[in-house]
């Protein structure tokens, strides 16, 4: 009886499914980037493909791990999933389940290339989805002015994810989604990155637990340079501008989000796929122009990002087990 009861406790303990945070989905992202990060250092530094491998079978583990929490949340507490997905700012972390199956379909590509194409699709059609209802949402109206985040980014410029994952795919149909692809992300960044720095710039600043959210706004130069590039097969002058305004942005940011005031949580998750992204296109960009400023630039980044995704994955695991990432 004794040993149940404890057994309870610890269940008790660890919390409850329905809090479970959609957000969580940004760690399958940014552990995905990582691995796509460790393979280009494989060809760049000659690095072993073992870290690139292990990486990225932690990123199939997690996905799983999290799409089983949440679809138990789904069907126990469909209300709860409800009011995340129509909430104003947190719905826009939903962006964050199909990017991380697009993501996975890079991963899967070297070992299964029919699996990998038929989950690319899968994340393409729920990309493009995804993004029509949040932007519809929006265009509705009469919307606070304060609920223009970063993460509005999430589902909107998500959609060039398709072409980062999806420029070699074989299929005749496959260009011209990229296409559609960059022109919706391409677009939408434009529009909703200016009306954030507008709302950054002309009303209050962002709550503590949407700081490390400010991340994102490097991922549309970023992502855009990864999509570009993929989708052309080639990097020209415009690419690179891409890759060197996100990289200044990155500095700019990281002075105001990495800080100590700044508490530890699932939304420090956010962090990790912009910083991936980044690091994704310096390494490759290093490739491209084979000059040792570069190289250097692209491994102090590889490095960080390694040691910011093992320390945002201890402390989640942390405050799994110690009741603080699912509770209410």
């Amino acid at each position: 009886m004794e040993l149940t009861a404890t057994k309870q406790q610890n269940i008790g303990k660890i919390g409850s499914v329905q809090y479970l945070p959609v957000n969580l989905f940004a760690a399958v992202m940014g552990i995905s980037g990582l691995s796509s990060s460790w393979s280009l250092s494989h060809q760049l530094f000659h690095t072993s493909a073992v870290i690139s491998d292990l990486t990225g079978a932690i990123a199939i583990l997690v996905f799983i791990v999290l799409s089983m929490g949440f679809l138990v949340k789904w069907i126990r507490y469909p209300q709860k999933v409800a009011a995340e997905f129509t909430h104003p700012i947190a719905g826009n972390f939903f962006g964050t389940i199909p990017i991380a199956i697009l993501l996975l379909s890079s991963i899967l590509s070297p070992y299964q290339k029919g699996l990998s194409e038929s989950v690319w699709i899968i994340g393409m059609i729920l990309t493009l989805g995804l993004s029509y209802i949040i932007i519809s949402r929006l265009l509705k109206g009469k919307l606070d002015p304060t609920h223009a985040v970063p993460a509005w980014l999430i589902p909107c410029v998500g959609v060039l994810d398709i072409a980062v994952t999806g420029g070699t795919m074989p299929f005749a149909w496959a260009h011209e989604v990229n296409l559609l692809s960059l022109a919706i992300g391409g677009f939408n960044a434009l529009i909703f990155f200016t009306l954030i720095i507008n709302r950054l710039i002309h009303h209050e600043s962002l709550g503590i637990g949407l700081m490390p959210s400010m991340m994102i706004l490097i991922a549309p130069f970023e992502v855009g340079f990864l999509g570009y590039t993929n989708s052309l097969q080639r990097i020209d002058n415009f690419a690179a501008i891409l890759f060197y305004f996100g990289l200044f942005l990155f500095i700019v940011l990281a002075v105001k989000v990495f800080k100590k005031t700044i508490y530890f949580g699932a939304s420090w998750w956010a962090v990790s796929f912009p910083m991936a992204a980044l690091s994704n296109a310096a390494l490759k960009y290093a490739i491209h122009v084979n000059t040792w400023p570069l190289k250097v630039i692209a491994a102090l980044i590889l490095l960080i990002l390694t040691i910011v995704i093992i320390v945002l994955f201890v402390r989640t695991l942390i405050n799994l087990f110690n009741g603080k990432l699912l509770q209410g």
